[in-house]
């Protein structure tokens, strides 16, 4: 048999924490369907007209036309930085007023903390550059919030080709491995790694002389185009989630519960068999055992039910709790989501 005791709002916290996990996937395991983390290589093609007929596509899992991928991560990641690269300033004219908004004079180039918000990832200030010659290309690395959660765990995030790797300095800067320079940026709220150099240099060949010179001939570079295109590609990182942690705090005063409704705890008892089960009303007499003072019912079970009597969660105690007839007795129930 059960008792109820309802809850009140003091009685149930409710407790956020942080968890982690590591993810890592080699070659075609990044354009598994299961996966769902997709490639893209953004292409500037200013100067020609957008032609949805003719214009490349990039993509894997799905497509995206290169111009499109191109404009859109210029637009929201690096709108600020085209003309002054090493801090968030963007150079932009301001209006001289005259004595009639007719008379109003665009006056030079103006230092302004920039019009769009693109994301830094530090209060710090890096080189961050971006492309605008005609035909350049960034490499796109899209990973689904399904794998990062909240975001990418800074210092957690490789990307790599036969030809050269790139890692994540924690401060939203990816840097090249051979050279140990900035070669792009990663956004970890976005799960967005996006490269903006193709600037590699050629991996040593079989071996080096006393005078660092390659014994059997350079080796090869990496291109923004291995990081895309190439099977042999490594990705790995680290995700964030949040799990929430409800406390359920069941407090059982020194005057509750001090008596079972067990009815095998009473002689006489009528059994009653039903199609649901067999069942048995309590007697009229309680049993020897229990009517001394030093009697005490025991826990073994808690269940939590809605406002409507449903059952919705059982709580199993190690070992059978005494119910104490002179202080409180409290019971914590914890259940993560």
């Amino acid at each position: 048999m059960g008792a109820y005791k309802q809850f009140l709002a003091e009685d149930i916290i409710i407790t956020p924490f942080e968890v982690n996990k590591g993810f890592t996937f080699l070659g075609n395991q990044l354009t598994g369907s299961n996966v769902g983390i997709n490639r893209f290589l953004g292409t500037n093609f200013s100067g020609t007209l957008f032609n949805p007929s003719t214009d490349a596509t990039t993509g894997y899992d799905f497509s995206q036309y290169q111009r499109l991928v191109y404009n859109s991560i210029q637009e929201l990641y690096y709108s600020n930085h085209l003309s002054s690269s090493y801090n968030d300033n963007a150079n932009i004219g301001y209006t001289f007023p005259g004595t009639q908004p007719e008379g109003d004079v665009l006056v030079g180039t103006n230092q302004s903390t920039g019009r769009y918000f693109n994301y830094n990832q530090s209060t710090l200030t890096f080189e961050k550059l971006f492309p605008t010659a005609s035909n350049s290309e960034i490499a796109v690395l899209s990973i689904p919030t399904k794998l990062y959660g909240n975001y990418i765990q800074p210092k957690s995030f490789t990307w790599s080709t036969g030809n050269g790797s790139v890692y994540d300095d924690g401060e939203g800067n990816l840097i090249l491995s051979s050279s140990a320079q900035i070669c792009g940026q990663i956004f970890y709220p976005h799960g967005l790694a996006v490269i903006t150099t193709d600037s590699f240099p050629s991996l040593n060949g079989y071996g080096v002389s006393l005078y660092n010179v390659n014994v059997y001939g350079p080796g090869t570079a990496a291109s923004t185009l291995d990081f895309v295109t190439s099977s042999n590609v490594t990705c790995s990182f680290s995700s964030s989630l949040n799990i929430y942690e409800t406390q359920y705090k069941c407090t059982l005063r020194d005057n509750e519960y001090n008596f079972s409704l067990n009815p095998s705890l009473t002689s006489g008892s009528t059994q009653i068999t039903s199609s649901i089960g067999t069942f048995y009303t309590p007697g009229q007499y309680l049993s020897d055992n229990i009517t001394g003072s030093s009697f005490s019912p025991y826990i073994t079970t808690v269940g939590l039910y809605d406002e409507y009597q449903n059952l919705l969660a059982i709580g199993k105690i190690s070992q059978p709790l005494p119910v104490s007839p002179t202080t409180d007795t409290t019971i914590l129930i914890n259940i993560d989501r």
